[in-house]
C-alpha cells in the first residue's frame, strides 16, 4: 500500500463491493468497526436505497431499491489503519479513487444522496401523460388497450377511456398497473 494522505477531516467515500452484497457488506463493516474500536475514525456506513412502488398480485407493495448496486458509502477520517479495515471487509473489491487513495464524494453529491434516501413518501415511476395510449397490465381490465383521461400524481391512480361494446368506459387505475404503448 502506497503512504496516503491523511488531512483528519471526516468525508464520504464510495466502497466498490461484489453486486448484491451491499448490505452483508455494511453489516460486515459496522461489526469490524465496533470490535476493532474505530468508532472514532468510521462514522457511517450506508447503502442509498430509495422507496418504489410496485403492483404484485393486484395489491400495490413497497420495496427499496439499491440506487448504485454494487457500491456502499462510508463517513470516515481516511488514516492507514481505517483505510485497512475498510478495504479488508469481506467483499469489498476497493475505494473509488485513484490508485489507492480514495477520492471524498462532493458535499452536493452527498447531499443528494441523503436527501434521496431520506425520502419516506415511496415514488413513482411517472412514464404517461393524458391522451396517451396505455395496454392495462393487472387487473379485471388487462390487455384492454386506452388512452387516458386523467392523471393523479399525488394519489398515484390514472384514468383510462376504455372502449368496450362500442362506447368509452372510464377505468381508474394505479399508476403502475398500465403501460405506455
Amino acid at each position: 500500500m502506497a503512504k496516503q494522505v491523511t488531512t483528519g477531516e471526516r468525508h464520504w467515500y464510495a466502497i466498490h463491493t461484489y453486486s448484491g452484497y451491499e448490505d452483508n457488506v455494511a453489516r460486515n463493516l459496522m461489526q469490524r468497526i465496533e470490535s476493532l474500536g474505530y468508532e472514532d475514525k468510521i462514522f457511517n456506513v450506508l447503502v442509498p436505497k430509495e422507496k418504489k412502488i410496485k403492483i404484485r398480485g393486484g395489491k400495490r407493495e413497497v420495496y427499496e431499491e439499491k440506487i448504485f448496486p454494487g457500491y456502499v458509502l462510508v463517513e470516515m477520517v481516511v488514516t492507514d489503519d481505517s483505510w485497512y479495515v475498510v478495504r479488508n471487509t469481506p467483499n469489498v473489491t476497493g475505494f473509488i479513487g485513484a490508485g489507492v487513495i480514495p477520492t471524498p464524494l462532493s458535499k452536493e453529491e452527498v447531499d443528494g444522496l441523503l436527501k434521496r434516501t431520506g425520502i419516506e413518501e415511496p415514488k413513482y415511476k411517472i412514464e404517461v401523460a393524458v391522451g396517451d395510449q396505455v395496454k392495462i397490465t393487472d387487473g379485471p381490465f388487462k390487455d384492454f388497450d386506452g388512452r387516458i383521461a386523467e392523471v393523479d400524481e399525488e394519489r398515484g391512480r390514472i384514468k383510462v377511456l376504455v372502449t368496450m361494446f362500442g362506447r368509452e368506459t372510464p377505468v381508474e387505475l394505479d399508476f403502475l398497473q398500465a403501460k405506455k404503448l
